[in-house]
């Protein structure tokens, strides 16, 4: 397979024969034009009117643009082989000037939330600041935990040579990895893919070879996650922030109660997951289920799809439910913007990178032939058309906060899952279907806020008892996880390490809760979906082009659903819980 995606648009044409040069002429003239801005800028902001504002935004959109292109270029080009001295070195360049730039435009941050609300609210009202009012907005709600200027620069230069240096060693010995297959050395990601096999001694072996895997870099990878929340302890308590999840929820438009109430509504329906590992041991013929029996196929082999079918039936799906969306799908493959195949160094998982409203998101896959793989594809293209259709919002609402940024692509995945679901053949092939559809909604969901948890035990014992041992954190790892599975699995030795490869503990603290707030709220859009029929469509496309111009709670109520709603959690819930009522009646017929 040599699906592999083509980085120079990032660049421009011009710029394919010396990346590296071309990379450097980008952020040239963004600290050429930041030197500009700061020039016209510093202490001046108090003055604006609003012409002034949005000329001023204009400039820093034009500054982003730049910056954004050589650091999406670097970091895409360092995921595919980050073995390669070359690409992480260019990786670490563009770091440190693009900190070097930021940290010339703090001033701007620091004298806008410095604004009295009065003031503030006159300059929002200025006409053609569309394109950055929301963001406006929302930078002032940092203003409790601003620090000064100088202060603000130092930490931004610290970072560096501190958390930014962390991440890229965690990052390169977890992508290092490689497990000792019978058929030679593989990365992790196929290594764990072979834990949906129908043989439970296939299963077992390629746990214990995962675990010898993960053995030797143990202790690195822990002190690494170690000094990370130490980081992170330290600046809290600098900006004031009263927990470890503050941060994250204030970047997520969410209020610290409303994620507390989405966490507590998951972990009081842990009978949920419980329910299925239970019945799926039954499929499966086993009394109980050890943790390296969760992925396995219910009903037979797995079925072997080639890159080809994946992409047709995902294409199709797509166009079917809107042709607007299947012709931004088509071209995600006739363009060149997916790298698909497994390498070697190549970074674990599957990700959309958005890059710039002047370019077009880029899709990285690892991709093993598996039905979850093509549910993976309709995942990241649904990140994928999102980020295509909320380009015309500009730079500064392209995304969305974390906690929206899972419902296009949840969305997607239930259409395509619908789609197989339509073609089973068999009642076999159905309930494997409704078995991948369940495990889904727990990965997703329970699993997440399960992976949530560890986060909070890990950082609240970084911050009451000092640096936390390996076991300390396999012990803290397997009660997170026993929580969600109780009795229904039974955790083996080796799987008290198995939390040192996931990437978002480490690159973005506080992350995963999203994917069960988006779980959750792309179910509730898809029932709309189901009920309207052809005319949700437009207003589906409305909420995706609207990117994040507007707060969650507004974007919700574009699709009819109401985030205020205590009760709404559950109202998701309940239809992952019909979902496992409909596998068990398939079960057992």
């Amino acid at each position: 397979m040599t699906v592999s995606w083509d980085l120079g648009d990032l660049i421009s044409d011009a710029g394919r024969d010396d990346p590296p040069r071309a990379v450097d002429v980008l952020l040239a003239e963004a600290a050429r034009l930041t030197g500009v801005f700061a020039a016209r800028f510093t202490g001046a902001l108090a003055e604006l009117d609003g012409p002034g504002l949005v000329g001023a935004m204009r400039a820093l959109a034009e500054i982003r643009e730049l910056t954004t292109r050589a650091a999406t270029y670097a970091d895409l080009s360092f995921a595919v082989d980050t073995a390669d001295p070359a690409r992480g070195a260019l990786r670490q360049h563009v770091v440190e000037r693009r900190t070097a730039i930021d940290k010339d435009l703090l001033f701007f941050r620091l004298e806008w939330a410095a604004l009295d609300d009065a003031r503030a609210g006159e300059l929002l009202a200025a006409d053609g600041l569309g394109f950055a009012r929301h963001h406006l907005r929302t930078l002032r709600r940092d203003r409790p935990h601003l620090l000064t200027e100088p202060e603000e620069r130092i930490l931004a230069e610290k970072a560096v040579s501190g958390r930014a240096a962390w991440v890229r060693l965690h990052e390169e010995r977890t992508a290092a990895i490689e497990v000792a297959l019978d058929d030679g050395p593989a990365s992790l990601e196929t290594a764990l893919a072979r834990l949906s096999s129908a043989g439970r001694e296939v299963r077992r072996d390629t746990a214990e070879r995962v675990t010898a895997a993960l053995e030797p870099g143990i202790r690195t990878r822990a002190y690494a996650f170690n000094m990370l929340l130490a980081d992170k302890a330290s600046d809290d308590r600098l900006r004031g922030h009263p927990h470890w999840l503050s941060a994250r929820n204030l970047a997520n438009e969410a209020s610290d109660a409303s994620v507390e109430a989405l966490l507590d509504a998951v972990r009081r329906r842990h009978e949920l997951p419980r329910r299925w590992y239970r019945l799926k041991a039954e499929l499966l013929g086993l009394d109980r289920l050890a943790d390296y029996d969760r992925t396995a196929a219910v009903a037979g082999d797995q079925e072997d799809i080639p890159w080809a079918d994946a992409r047709d039936l995902v294409n199709e799906t797509y166009a079917d439910f809107s042709p607007e969306l299947g012709a931004i799908v088509r071209r995600f493959h006739d363009e060149r913007w997916i790298d698909a195949p497994v390498r070697p160094a190549k970074r674990g998982g599957a990700f959309c990178a958005y890059a710039t409203p002047g370019v077009h998101p880029y899709i990285m896959l690892n991709y093993t032939h598996t039905t979850a793989d093509v549910l993976t594809l309709a995942h990241e293209l649904g990140h994928g058309v999102h980020g295509a259709l909320a380009a015309r919002q500009g730079i500064f609402h392209m995304a969305t906060p974390l906690t929206l940024a899972e419902t296009a692509s949840v969305f997607g995945e239930t259409l395509v899952f619908h789609r197989l679901l339509e073609r089973a053949s068999t009642p076999e092939s159905r309930l494997s279907l409704l078995a991948r559809s369940i495990e889904g909604s727990i990965k997703t969901v329970f699993r997440q806020v399960a992976l949530n948890r560890f986060e909070h035990l890990a950082h609240t014992g970084r911050r009451e008892e000092g640096e936390l041992s390996v076991e300390r954190l396999g012990d803290l790892w397997t009660g997170s996880q026993r929580e969600m599975f109780g009795d229904s699995v039974e955790l083996t030795g080796g799987y008290r390490h198995w939390w040192s490869y996931i990437p978002h503990f480490v690159s973005t603290p506080g992350y995963v809760y999203a994917y069960a707030y988006g779980q959750l709220l792309a179910l509730a859009v898809y029932a709309r979906y189901e009920e309207e029929g052809p005319a949700f469509v437009p207003r589906y496309l409305d909420l995706l082009g609207a990117g994040g111009s507007r707060g969650p709670e507004e974007l919700g109520r574009m699709v009819g659903v109401d985030l205020a709603d205590p009760t709404f959690w559950d109202r998701g819930l309940d239809l992952v819980e019909r979902r496992l009522d409909e596998a068990e009646t398939a079960a057992r017929a």
